[in-house]
């Protein structure tokens, strides 16, 4: 797991420490003291000739020196709420928490009114109910997870239940060592969810999909559900919206269908982007050895053929979408009678690219 390091500042006036040990005397080395016993009463100063001298050690202040402490951070994933109500991943740095808390750490921001407020990004707000307790949290060998909460998650509107679930799933299945969430309330399990009824005996995983959409003309029949990954603009943010909707299958490939749905692009109704050339199709079907998936296109899927370039946006796409596939750790792309590709930077796609390429990954 990466793990980063960020740097909280506190400005400390050396002057202003000399002026606390001068006003203090030798007490200053004696054990610990109150705040009264440190405080320079306003009558210590006796003559404007001390008011300035005072004046001049905190005009110093502002140019002395600057101690740092280190607080040690992880980026994670978290499943906000962007501003059409889709459920969104967000990556943030977290304070690095003590063992075994990491899943109800992340749990705990996601909760409305809690810990995220001062880090939510623009535009996006958290999704549990303000006031849960996360009362407990065990992982079974085959890879639930279950979740114990407090009265309070019950607390939220019907349309916003699949919302809830659909965060707190994806934000723990993250780790890869959970595959799938049960719901226990006050230390009693949930078969379903407590406002509008979502099953949940079986537990919920992501098989069960986000932001589920369907498509117009799609035969459901003849059709898998998918979770695809669309871009999408917010101001200055570009980030990713995961989609799960049903695609035909073409030549009873799934990783092909997968790959052609992404080459024609976001459902005209869902304000996303479509980030591939017109003309960009793959030459032959993809296959899978040892995790890895191979993917080979034509030329017009470069963004840059003097360059032999493609953008970091489609090769983001590509990897988010088809990762999330079953038994695909990572992803190869090659392109016709192109011998090396490469990114918008000039760096080769030398190696096969995994999803911690883009998002935070770990175990619990």
């Amino acid at each position: 797991m990466r793990k980063q390091m960020s740097r909280l500042t506190i400005r400390i006036g050396l002057p202003i420490l000399f002026v606390l040990f001068f006003t203090t005397g030798c007490g200053f080395f004696q054990g610990e003291q109150t705040l009264e016993e440190i405080d320079v009463p306003a009558t210590s100063q006796t003559s404007d000739e001390e008011a300035n001298a005072d004046s001049d050690v905190v005009d110093e202040a502002s140019d002395a020196e600057v101690t740092t402490v280190e607080v040690e951070t992880v980026p994670r994933e978290l499943y906000l709420i962007n501003e059409e109500g889709m459920v969104v991943p967000q990556t943030v740095e977290l304070p690095k928490p003590e063992s075994n808390e990491v899943a109800a750490q992340v749990l705990e921001y996601l909760i409305k009114d809690g810990p995220v407020t001062n880090i939510l990004p623009n535009g996006f707000e958290a999704v549990l109910p303000a006031n849960t307790e996360i009362l407990g949290l065990t992982l079974q060998p085959d890879g639930t997870l279950i979740v114990d909460v407090s009265n309070e998650f019950t607390e939220y509107q019907a349309e916003e239940e699949q919302q809830i679930i659909q965060a707190m799933t994806y934000t723990l299945t993250q780790f890869e060592n959970v595959d799938r969430v049960t719901l226990w309330i006050n230390g009693y399990e949930q078969t379903e969810m407590p406002v509008n009824g979502t099953p949940l005996s079986e537990g919920y995983s992501r098989a069960n999909g986000i932001n589920i959409h369907y498509t117009d003309g799609v035969d459901l029949m003849d059709s898998e559900a998918v979770t695809l990954y669309y871009p999408t603009q917010q101001g200055e943010q570009f980030y990713y919206v995961p989609v799960t909707q049903h695609v035909e299958m073409v030549n009873d490939n799934l990783y092909q269908s997968v790959v052609q749905a992404l080459l024609e692009g976001p459902s005209y109704d869902l304000d996303l982007l479509h980030v591939f050339n017109n003309g960009a199709s793959l030459i032959e079907e993809p296959t899978v050895e040892d995790g890895v998936l191979h993917v080979t296109f034509n030329k017009e899927i470069l963004s840059n053929e003097s360059t032999s370039a493609i953008s970091d946006e489609v090769m983001e796409t590509l990897v988010l979408t088809l990762t999330n596939q079953m038994d695909i750790n990572s992803v190869s792309v090659k392109v016709e009678e192109i011998e090396q590709v490469f990114n918008e930077h000039g760096v080769p796609y030398s190696e096969p690219v995994s999803r911690e390429a883009f998002v935070p990954t770990g175990s619990l």
